[in-house]
């Protein structure tokens, strides 16, 4: 079947011109001028046309950190890969790349055949996987040798969590030199938990239960710390270092020395510490539990320095770390003690929206939107020219996107399977109209119309900025 999106701003990586794309079957043909005569002949081969005029044509995003299905806490992330992916879909997502974990006392491949089972069949978009490792010992280090083999090219620790995921410096380092022997990269969720830890039991000792205590007990300068330490283990290890869910501006002054210093050392930030801050943490009653993630959501005066990070290319990437825990009966659960709150917010279906509004504020450039959204996590995580771009050949992931519509952000209207929204009320600029996922459409002028088992496991290649 041939396709053709005409009369659009064609928007990638690059820069924006006006053009024609032509699909065929499940990958773009090429991109020429409207009105060309190459334009006119694959209009008149078409089988479809799709008017995009006054709207952009973009690569699908590719969200490189979700959390479905996840267990913590004594509960699990409300998203499975359906509704997740049925979310990811209606929000311009076309990729999204999950967390296989790695229970305690158990091997690397086991969690991959646990998470590939969750996954599918059930998936509406194509999905790929990381590794957690939460278990470093010699089995699971000769084993990240096979993952990356079969596809599984990037390990994430943490250095929080302490009794959970926690790993050790000696733990996280001999992992980091697997790595540099074997290409992968490393991830990291660098926050100091042991000095966390005693924080929060000072903190409950002391009566102090209300969510916002969450925030005041992982102090920016802890993640900072965290975030040195890491860069520093993997300069020894010969490393490349990816730090998740960047939040704090002394965290990010670390990333841009080690990045000055010629260090293959990325990070990436997610909407929330973008659009949200302890302020939320601290509203009445025990609303703020909705807000409640790790790292947590920092002082407004981080915001400006994470968007300068991003204009600058010392954010690589904007991801979600989609993690959604309902209100009733999940949040809850740490009514009278916020350490027993469920960490993790909603976001797969907003990204594009939001990061958007950062292009309407002249904070980032409309290409640097789609670089953030969409081509650097396929570079950072092996899946370009495949994904992420609208070169000839790539798959047909694409996104028609309407500038001047408006919509009103709402749990009542989205598609995430969690009770509230953390951006309730919240109107924006800008919508996703139309979604081809390999050529096949998911939303179509708003309406969905995609198929749940379209979506494909993804063997993802090695980091391509190394």
């Amino acid at each position: 079947m041939k396709q053709l999106i005409k009369g659009g701003t064609v928007v990638d990586a690059s820069g924006a011109v006006p053009g024609d794309l032509l699909i065929e079957g499940e990958k773009i043909v090429g991109v020429v001028q409207t009105g060309s005569d190459t334009s006119a002949a694959w209009e008149s081969g078409a089988d479809r046309v799709f008017d995009a005029s006054r709207k952009y044509v973009l690569p699908g995003g590719i969200d490189a950190h979700t959390h479905m299905e996840m267990p913590f806490g004594g509960s699990q992330s409300a998203d499975t890969f359906e509704t997740g992916t049925f979310a990811a879909a209606h929000g311009g997502t076309t990729t999204i790349i999950d967390f296989a974990i790695q229970a305690r006392g158990t091997s690397l491949g086991e969690g991959f055949d646990t998470w590939s089972a969750k996954a599918a069949g059930n998936c509406y978009v194509d999905y790929g996987f990381h590794m957690i490792v939460s278990d470093v010992n010699e089995q699971s280090l000769k084993e990240m040798d096979l993952l990356v083999d079969a596809g599984i090219s990037s390990f994430k620790l943490f250095m929080a969590y302490p009794g959970v995921f926690y790993s050790t410096d000696g733990e996280i380092l001999l992992a980091m030199q697997k790595a540099s022997e074997n290409g992968a990269t490393i991830m990291m969720h660098a926050e100091n938990g042991i000095a966390i830890d005693v924080l929060v039991a000072q903190a409950l000792a002391r009566g102090e239960t209300d969510p916002r205590y969450h925030g005041l007990t992982r102090p920016s300068i802890l993640e900072g710390e965290a975030t040195h330490r890491a860069i520093q283990l993997a300069r020894v290890a010969g490393s490349p270092l990816y730090i998740v869910h960047l939040s704090a501006k002394e965290a990010l002054e670390e990333v841009i020395s080690a990045r000055d210093s010629g260090l293959p050392v990325f990070a990436e930030t997610c909407p929330q510490y973008l659009f949200l801050s302890d302020d939320d943490l601290a509203r009445p009653g025990f609303d703020g539990a909705k807000y409640v993630c790790s790292p947590p959501v920092r002082p407004s005066s981080h915001q400006m320095d994470l968007w300068r990070g991003l204009r600058t290319g010392d954010l690589s990437v904007v991801a979600t770390d989609h993690c959604p825990f309902c209100f009733a009966g999940q949040k809850e659960l740490g009514r009278g003690d916020f350490s027993k709150i469920p960490n993790g917010l909603p976001g797969v279906e907003h990204r594009m929206d939001l990061i958007y509004q950062g292009v309407i504020r002249k904070e980032i450039g409309l290409s640097r939107w789609v670089d953030l959204v969409s081509t650097t996590p396929a570079k950072m995580f092996g899946l370009f020219p495949q994904k992420g771009s609208l070169a000839p050949g790539a798959d047909a992931d694409l996104v028609i996107y309407d500038p001047s519509a408006s919509q009103t952000i709402s749990a009542a209207t989205h598609h995430m399977n969690v009770d509230y929204s953390t951006y309730e009320g919240m109107r924006i600029q800008g919508k996703v109209e139309t979604v081809f996922s390999r050529g096949e459409l998911l939303l179509e002028e708003g309406h969905f119309c995609g198929r749940k088992g379209h979506g494909s496991f993804l063997k993802r290649g090695l980091n391509q900025f190394i």
